[in-house]
C-alpha cells in the first residue's frame, strides 16, 4: 500500500525502503560490518601464510 494520498513515485521526497524508522537499517548495517571485518581478517591471514612461504 501506498503511504500517500496520490499513488505516484512523484510524491515521495526521501528515503523510502523496508524498515525505516524501525531497527532493520541499523541491524542491517552492523552485520555489513561484522562481515567486512571477517573478510578483512581471512584476507589478511591468507596473505600472510603466503608471505610466510617466500620468506624461507
Amino acid at each position: 500500500m501506498f503511504p500517500y494520498e496520490e499513488a505516484s513515485w512523484s510524491a515521495v521526497d526521501g528515503a523510502m525502503f523496508m524498515g525505516w524508522g524501525g531497527a532493520l537499517p541499523g541491524f542491517a548495517t552492523v552485520i555489513a560490518m561484522i562481515i567486512c571485518v571477517v573478510v578483512l581478517v581471512i584476507g589478511q591471514r591468507s596473505e600472510a601464510a603466503k608471505m610466510k612461504m617466500f620468506d624461507k
